[in-house]
């Protein structure tokens, strides 16, 4: 029953981020006028359509993606299905086509934004200072001189604001190595503290211990709640920058990422969590699916985007063929990716 119950959840989930997504593709492509072939949430075959006035709304067996298919993106379709040229996407002015592309991702930062001021209002906005509220006895931390009422400044060089910046920063430490800790004492004098972390067995898994808590106070009322979603959007977006450039400097490797599959695991610890725990991850993965796809990689919003700044650089376009063709190797590049990172997220569950 708790598999059925967080299989749902996991399709709920990915198929909000999804819906939000393609929404902002489609609500902008038909507002400048492209023509939309179909609007689809999940891949696979049809399991439910609905044919409108020009676009076929339908709903796909495999809940993960979508798409919202317009016409410009295969050009010998739209000849065959003799769509005018001016209902094309390569036929809309730049700022039109950056608008189609920009705001699936626009639309997934709003809905993530929406969500965790609903967390800041119900449930309270959390403070999120990074100051040490327990300190594990017999811990690294504890060890190293680090004590409750330490505001944490830095991390291996790195500013600390947030409660969330010191997770991040830890997590793309070296565990093998000593991290240097910066804090603010209560009577305001600055201590630098080498804390190496310990290294444990978890369920199977190595875990590296620092041994320390921050127990966030949590305030109710608009404005704490308006506070928190700027604090904690601020938050999301800079580890999302930090992880793709560790990823793309070699701090992390492709193994540390995670799919459908270890989303799918998340889901399960997040639900017996409570509601609030799984509203916030779909806020999360909002950003993170929004962010990913402006990066100007092909087959992504922000290839797109990078096609059109090019043209406006050179001051034509490139050959709807030409770009299709990237973004087809591009699609498949990505393909591959996934099922290395899906491989190794079924490894771990082993």
């Amino acid at each position: 029953m708790g598999f059925i119950i967080n299989l749902l959840l996991f399709i709920i989930i990915l198929g909000s981020i999804v819906l939000v997504h393609e929404f902002g593709h489609f609500i902008f492509a038909k507002m400048t006028g492209v023509y939309v072939y179909e609007f689809a949430i999940g891949m696979g075959p049809k399991l439910w359509s609905k044919q409108g006035k020009e676009t076929e709304y339908t709903i796909r067996a495999i809940p993960i993606g979508g798409f919202c298919m317009m016409a410009g993106e295969d050009v010998e379709d739209d000849d065959l299905k003799k769509v005018p040229k001016d209902k094309r996407l390569q036929s809309k002015k730049p700022w039109q086509r950056f608008l189609i592309m920009f705001f699936g991702a626009g639309n997934n930062f709003i809905f993530a934004v929406l969500l965790l001021f609903l967390i800041g209002l119900i449930w309270g906005g959390s403070s999120m200072e990074p100051i040490v509220t327990s300190v594990l006895k017999n811990s690294a931390a504890a060890t190293s001189g680090i004590e409750v009422g330490d505001r944490i400044l830095e991390i291996n060089g790195h500013s600390i604001s947030t409660t969330d910046d010191i997770s991040l920063y830890l997590a793309v430490a070296d565990p093998d190595g000593a991290s240097d800790i910066k804090v603010e004492k209560e009577d305001d004098s600055v201590e630098v503290y080498s804390v190496q972390p310990k290294k444990k067995k978890v369920d199977g898994e190595t875990t590296y211990q620092y041994g320390i808590g921050m127990q966030q106070e949590v305030q109710h009322g608009i404005f704490p709640a308006l506070k928190f979603t700027a604090k904690k959007t601020v938050s999301i977006f800079k580890q999302m920058g930090i992880t793709v450039l560790y990823l793309f400097t070699g701090g992390i490797s492709i193994s540390q990422l995670s799919g459908p599959v270890g989303i799918f695991s998340i889901v399960g610890d997040q639900s017996a969590a409570g509601i609030m725990n799984i509203i916030y991850l779909i806020a999360f993965l909002s950003i993170n699916v929004g962010f990913i796809n402006l990066l100007p990689l092909p087959a992504f919003d922000g290839g797109h985007i990078l096609f059109i700044i090019i043209e406006k650089i050179k001051g034509s376009p490139v050959r709807p063929e030409t770009e299709n063709m990237i973004h087809t190797v591009g699609l498949f590049l990505l393909m591959l990716l996934m099922v290395v990172i899906t491989f190794n997220d079924i490894l771990r569950l082993f």
